[in-house]
């Protein structure tokens, strides 16, 4: 796995050991980042259940002005701290060592993420409980961006029940990309 490009391309990152872990392959992350690339340079991105952290650093890479990394795992904790201090990137991130319920809760009433990514475990239901509490947390505004990654099978219909569209989704072999924002008042 390394930095597909931006001031830390090429770089290799490190990676967790174990089942409990699927990192987002270099090509579907180089896709994402290619659909994303016209907001990225200057926004504020909050990366949510970061594994090795190679999302948050590929945003900051490109150009994020800031990145805030979300992830309880002790153990992927320490790769993302080496990851950022590899790449150089650590001053313009935020690792927030805790649950993303927690961190949400935390990053209430503070600034607005104009990308907000997560990646949860599959087949753990985590999606509804996140997404709720972004909305209730008031951290994405009408022009944030909110990318889940799910296994092919899942269906994030309750979403709009939650007060997101769906704006676009990208499938490939094994998962998928949904993209929403914030419903606005019609």
């Amino acid at each position: 796995m390394r930095v597909i490009a931006g001031s830390a391309r090429h770089l290799p990152l490190k990676t967790i050991e174990g089942p409990g872990t699927r990192p987002t392959t270099d090509r579907i992350k180089e896709t994402l980042f290619n659909i994303l690339q016209s907001d990225i340079v200057g926004s504020n991105f909050l990366d949510l259940y970061s594994g090795s952290g190679a999302i948050g650093i590929e945003a900051l890479s490109r150009g994020a002005k800031s990145a805030t990394l979300v992830e309880n795992a002790k153990n992927a904790c320490g790769v993302i701290k080496d990851n950022l201090a590899f790449t150089k990137l650590a001053d313009k991130a935020n690792l927030m060592e805790c649950d993303c319920l927690s961190a949400i809760n935390r990053l209430k009433g503070g600034e607005i993420f104009d990308i907000v990514f997560m990646d949860p475990p599959y087949g753990k239901d985590y999606e509804f409980e996140t997404l709720k509490a972004i909305k209730q947390a008031g951290i994405v505004d009408e022009y944030s961006i909110i990318i889940v990654e799910e296994a092919l099978d899942v269906d994030l219909d309750y979403a709009e029940e939650l007060g997101f569209e769906l704006v676009r989704a990208k499938t490939y072999k094994t998962n998928k990309h949904l993209f929403f924002k914030l419903k606005g008042d019609k």
